[in-house]
């Protein structure tokens, strides 16, 4: 295939595409159709997903909108790694939208959202200082959400708490957009948590993964 044509017809590097329950956000609980950009550049401390930072199969975007059908789902996820970290993906955002689909996108925040097809729901992280990568953070993202955007921290100890806190107040996330705010796995209890954010005057949601809960760490769920 010719550079024009690569240009005309964009391909994405596909770590997995599956079927299963939104685990996280307000989607919670819904049957979703998952599509896994393979890639990272950053490297959390606490990374679930470390084996889509390699590997994964190069797929034009009608092949992807294919496999996408055929699950027969109106909510679809992108997600990685991280997705924009291929230029094509805002490509694919636009095609899912523009076939119907209920998108969502899960970014870490460190890339530009500016260029996000306005119809897709963000999902952005605002990484903590355990993860090792807060200093990653983009915050200038902050100013390209919409209110039915979400934001996200992923907290693994006191001191990341405080600093989301400190966070959402600063920036009065609160009052612009839904926080989540989710603990890391064997690091913080859900007990600890929800004493946590009842103990803040902040509109935060705690959220468990429920996908996590429901089949552990296997890949593809």
């Amino acid at each position: 295939m010719s550079a024009i044509e690569l240009k005309e017809h964009p391909q994405l590097r596909i770590t997995e595409i599956f079927r299963s329950l939104q685990g996280e956000s307000d989607s919670v609980g819904w049957p979703t159709v998952f599509v896994r950009l393979t890639g990272c550049p950053l490297r959390c401390v606490y990374c679930d997903t470390a084996y889509a930072f390699t590997g994964g199969q190069r797929m034009a975007i009608n092949e992807i909108m294919m496999q996408v059908q055929a699950h027969q789902t109106k909510d679809v996820c992108v997600t990685g790694g991280e997705p924009l970290a291929q230029p094509a993906c805002l490509s694919l955002l636009k095609a899912l939208c523009d076939a119907g689909y209920a998108v969502s996108l899960e970014t870490s925040g460190a890339i530009d959202i500016a260029g996000v097809d306005p119809r897709v729901r963000i999902v952005m992280d605002l990484k903590t200082p355990s993860s090792g990568e807060s200093g990653r953070n983009l915050l200038e993202n902050l100013d390209h959400l919409k209110a039915s955007d979400e934001i996200k921290f992923v907290v693994g100890s006191t001191e990341d708490f405080q600093w989301a806190e400190a966070q959402v107040q600063h920036h009065q996330l609160d009052r612009r957009f839904n926080v989540l705010v989710s603990p890391v796995f064997g690091m913080v209890t859900p007990l600890m948590l929800a004493e946590w954010v009842l103990g803040t005057g902040l509109r935060l949601r705690m959220q468990m993964q429920l996908h996590k809960m429901i089949w552990g760490n296997e890949p593809g769920h």
